[in-house]
């Protein structure tokens, strides 16, 4: 069976040299700890310079090593810029790959529905993801590397936080399906605005192949989002309205799942997702619409998509011990938003028992912070019996809380983890969300610790 990269592929698409002896490479690695034994090392100067881990690298069993400095260091092959080569290997192995691409972007609902479509698509061949939220200008090339030349199908996740990082990373992914999921504030602060980060989400449609397929929110961007897509290229709106060409009919949840009635194009589609909310069916609309885009049946691809589960850190829901007790923990540590944090309490307001919110501070959004944290009081206090938040723009929120809602503030997640666990009792449900950077998934981890 031939390498994932033989040497001449590397040479090509990289434009290095081999200084020493030459290697090709079962797989693509940018962390000497997660290493598999072949795999060709990248070493990236990004928060750590991945040239103090050659020797590390070369221990796991490194084919060799993609570097801008030679250190003498086992088997390398060399370049001017690694990230650099990096894209370029990306973008060399999307051009040599038969796979049918699809790519997710959009404010909220990104790594759900990549997640959606890799369930849908791969019943019906090889379909290749990246395992995490690799969005950036390191994850969405080193994915593409990663691709293995069977795949039928690849799924993209592209994301931002400043103006100008999509266009490229779209240019690189060249999808045949383009989805941008939601516009909303999230990043408001280093973009300025709805309509600057609707204009970036829009960038991801310049990078669709030929007669290519655009997905798009049905909302008041809509115009917004359209005019960027190519001559020639297909426009499909999704949402609830009836203009919308794929539309949610229906979304009946209870506190384990969601009943999805959909229409997609001209059929009627039904499955069950083991997560509630709108926001859920919505993203499970998105993900049937470009599996059927790419050439899929709907209703096979309802049918695969049944019985979907949330990632980690996204609405996972999940039973853990507290002591002699057991709570239910709704697991939404990964990110927020001010719309993802309303869905979010949608979802808990649907659970039977005590309902327990701890919010962490929502990052990246400048000027409007302040508001956009105090905004989230009313529909705190209209679910919570109790709240508990840590940050200082979460305390803004618990200041405005009604004095009939009970709250507890500390200035860290790791302050507050120990008051949570504290205060739990038998038969709770407890929603823990922020953005990544407030580190609740700290506070997750002293849950499941609890015994």
């Amino acid at each position: 069976m031939s390498p994932l990269w033989s040497a001449a592929d590397l040479e090509i698409a990289t434009g290095g040299v081999f200084p020493r002896e030459r290697f090709a490479a079962e797989g693509v690695a940018i962390d000497s700890r997660t290493l598999a034994a072949g795999d060709l090392f990248v070493a990236l100067a990004d928060v750590r310079d991945g040239h103090d881990f050659l020797a590390d690298a070369r221990e796991r069993g490194a084919a060799g090593a993609l570097v801008s400095r030679d250190e003498g260091v086992g088997a390398v092959l060399l370049v001017e810029d690694t990230q650099a080569a990096l894209s370029r290997l990306g973008e060399f192995a999307r051009a040599r790959s038969q796979a049918k691409v699809a790519a997710v972007t959009g404010s909220v609902g990104k790594s759900t529905t990549k997640e959606m479509l890799r369930r849908i698509l791969g019943a019906s061949g090889t379909t290749h993801a990246a395992e995490a939220s690799f969005n950036n200008h390191i994850g969405v090339p080193l994915t593409l590397a990663r691709m293995p030349g069977d795949a039928r199908f690849a799924v993209v996740e592209i994301g931002m936080n400043h103006p100008g990082e999509i266009a490229p990373l779209a240019a690189i992914a060249r999808p045949h399906v383009a989805i941008v999921t939601t516009i909303a504030a999230s990043h408001i602060g280093l973009m300025g605005s709805i309509e600057a980060i609707a204009d970036e989400k829009a960038e991801l449609l310049r990078g669709l192949v030929p007669g290519g397929t655009a997905i798009l929110p049905r909302g008041p961007h809509l115009a917004r989002l359209a005019r960027r897509a190519p001559d020639g290229a297909r426009l499909i709106s999704f949402g609830t309205q009836d203009l919308a060409e794929a539309r949610l009919i229906g979304a009946e949840s209870d506190a384990s799942g969601v009943d999805v009635t959909a229409r997609i194009l001209d059929r009627i589609v039904r499955c069950r997702l083991a997560a509630p909310g709108a926001h859920m069916a919505m993203n499970a609309v998105a993900a049937l619409t470009g599996a059927v885009a790419l050439g899929l049946d709907a209703e096979a691809a309802a049918a695969a998509l049944d019985g979907f589960a949330p990632l980690a850190g996204r609405g996972v829901r999940r039973s853990v011990r507290i002591g002699t007790g057991r709570v239910t923990l709704l697991d939404e540590s990964y990110n927020a938003s001010g719309a993802s944090i309303r869905a979010a309490l949608d979802v808990l307001a649907l659970q039977p028992g005590r309902r327990i919110v701890v919010l962490g501070d929502m990052l990246e959004l400048g000027d409007f912070a302040d508001d956009e944290h105090r905004d989230l009081a009313g529909p705190v206090a209209g679910v919570a019996d109790h709240v508990f938040a840590c940050g200082e723009k979460m305390r803004l929120m618990a200041d405005e809380l009604p004095v009939h809602c009970p709250h507890v503030w500390a200035p860290s997640a790791a302050e507050l983890a120990p008051l949570v666990r504290d205060a739990l009792r038998d038969g709770d449900v407890v929603l823990v969300k922020g953005s990544l950077g407030s580190r609740m998934r700290t506070i997750i981890a002293t849950l499941e610790s609890t015994v």
